[in-house]
């Protein structure tokens, strides 16, 4: 059965990089451009991963990414939180969920599709 990825990002370049790197892929991808989208998008259905960028318009995506594990039935969706902001600034992060990762959005290419299939196979 094919998984699914959710992309919360508010640059459509950032999409189009994205599927670039996981055109070879299996996964079936849903396009998010903010954390109001995002949130509709998951009442549609429950990705096996989500990929977010922390600096977004509207609901932020730390925001969204409190809500989320605050949500019985989503709590457990792997996060990769790809951003060009600093790490350092979002480490309450990790209290809430251990196993979040966090790639600097300039070394994105082979090191994210790594880690999706290290965390949804």
């Amino acid at each position: 059965m094919e998984k699914t990825l959710m992309i919360v990002e508010d640059d459509q370049s950032f999409h189009d990089l994205y599927d670039s790197i996981l055109e070879d892929s299996c996964y079936t991808v849903i396009h998010a451009y903010d954390g109001d989208d995002a949130l509709a998008k998951l009442e549609e259905g429950r990705p096996d991963l989500i990929i977010l960028d922390i600096i977004l318009d509207m609901v932020t995506g730390d925001t969204f990414f409190l809500y989320l594990k605050s949500q019985p039935g989503y709590e457990d969706i792997p996060v990769i939180i790809v951003s060009g902001a600093s790490k350092s600034n979002y480490k309450n992060l990790w209290t809430i969920d251990p196993k979040l990762v966090f790639i600097d959005k300039v070394n994105i290419g082979e090191r994210l599709i790594k880690e999706v299939k290290a965390r949804i196979g």
